[in-house]
């Protein structure tokens, strides 16, 4: 703080007629280097003019957007640390020297300081410090989002939003995120309540498009004092289609491939007292081996299996379609009975090991893939009950759309 107040009081001082101006936040200190011989200009003051983005005191720093910038002038030297501990932030100038920018996203809630010099053409030099703090946790909302930047998923694959926040300017953060596909589709949001916003297309998207969603939440008010800290952009892969539909009256799996029939799998999906959904379901998971416990989703101790294998979820609320070796090798139900407390299961062995029909199922799926389960005497599940908003009509998706 020594030199803070130092640079303060330089507002004080007089150079000829000429008096500096003060040093503190985004305001310059600029020092006459020439030791008062300028070459016959009357000015000795730098012309270069320092401007850090996080203003001195500030309480609501952006993480993403704190920088120096400098205008008729090179920056020479940039320093951030955070403010107490002294540790400090890595960052860069600009190859041409007009700008700062720390190398990572800022922590919320944290205090820095930035100290700043440049020069200008004729090497005179000015400075400027902020000591600032960014947003709180408290005070900002961050969307927790699928699918992942650069991965490769199933043309069933909505993009998926869950806020830490109640929003309640929805429109405000909906109109800030933008999901296009290369494949021309109109890709829409809908708000699932207060804290979930889902993107899809019509149909399904396109086997082999590119899909770039651009979240600009930084700064938006979400809810009253409660502002957005995202500014980034993802982009994806639509990869083959693959859409495999569950009959249960059959028991059988038809797994369809860019719209050829690929394989037909004996299945045993739910029992009469355990029905399985109906409807369309999106894997959102996959585990090669997983614990299932029946009193995680209401079953009491009816079973808890720790090694699962070849797992992969379709609900939120615990639909999986996964391997099963505990079933009666005297009396195999695929293919022929519906056994599980819901899931769809198909012939495995324990260890997630050797040639299996799950094995094979796991092996050729990717999350986003569609999984359609129809005969259930079951309901259609809800489309909020996992990545399943293709059980809404499009006229009930768009009427969720608040842009």
């Amino acid at each position: 703080m020594t030199a803070r107040r130092a640079l303060g009081a330089c507002a004080a001082l007089m150079v000829g007629a000429l008096t500096l101006t003060g040093c503190g936040g985004n305001a310059n200190a600029d020092t006459d280097t020439n030791g008062g011989k300028d070459g016959g200009n009357s000015a000795k003051t730098s012309t270069a003019k320092i401007a850090i983005s996080a203003k001195d005191g500030s309480t609501d720093a952006s993480i993403n957007a704190t920088g120096v910038k400098v205008s008729a002038g090179k920056l020479t030297d940039v320093k951030m640390t955070v403010s107490g501990s002294g540790t400090p932030v890595p960052g860069a100038i600009t190859a041409d020297g007009t700008g700062w920018k720390p190398t990572a996203q800022l922590e919320r809630g944290t205090k820095y300081q930035i100290s700043a010099t440049a020069k200008d053409a004729n090497g005179r030099t000015a400075a400027a410090n902020s000591i600032f703090t960014t947003v709180s946790s408290s005070n900002s909302f961050i969307g927790t989002y699928t699918p992942d930047n650069g991965t490769t998923v199933g043309v069933g694959m909505p993009v998926s939003f869950n806020f830490d926040k109640v929003i309640s300017n929805q429109k405000a953060v909906q109109s800030h995120i933008t999901v296009t596909s290369s494949s021309g589709q109109q890709v829409v949001g809908h708000w699932f309540g207060a804290q979930r916003l889902d993107f899809r297309p019509e149909e399904y998207w396109k086997a082999g498009s590119k899909v770039t969603m651009k979240i600009d939440l930084d700064g938006v008010e979400g809810a009253n004092g409660v502002f957005g800290v995202q500014k980034k952009t993802v982009t994806y892969t639509i990869g083959r289609s693959q859409v495999s539909t569950v009959d249960v009256d059959t028991q059988t799996m038809t797994v369809v491939r860019d719209g050829k029939t690929f394989k037909t799998v004996p299945i045993s999906a739910g029992s009469p007292e355990h029905t399985t959904y109906n409807g369309q379901m999106v894997i959102s998971e996959k585990f090669v081996q997983t614990r299932m416990n029946g009193s995680t989703v209401g079953y009491g101790g009816e079973y808890d299996i720790p090694d699962v294998p070849h797992a992969m979820r379709l609900t939120s609320s615990g639909t999986f379609i996964h391997g099963n070796y505990w079933y009666n090798r005297g009396n195999p139900p695929f293919g022929q009975q519906g056994t599980s407390h819901g899931c769809v299961g198909l012939a495995d062995v324990q260890g997630a090991q050797g040639d299996t029909s799950a094995k094979w199922f796991y092996d050729n799926s990717l999350v986003g893939d569609v999984v359609v389960v129809k005969n259930s005497p079951d309901k259609t599940v809800s489309p909020d009950n996992g990545l399943n908003g293709w059980n809404m009509s499009w006229s009930a998706w768009t009427a969720g759309s608040t842009v």
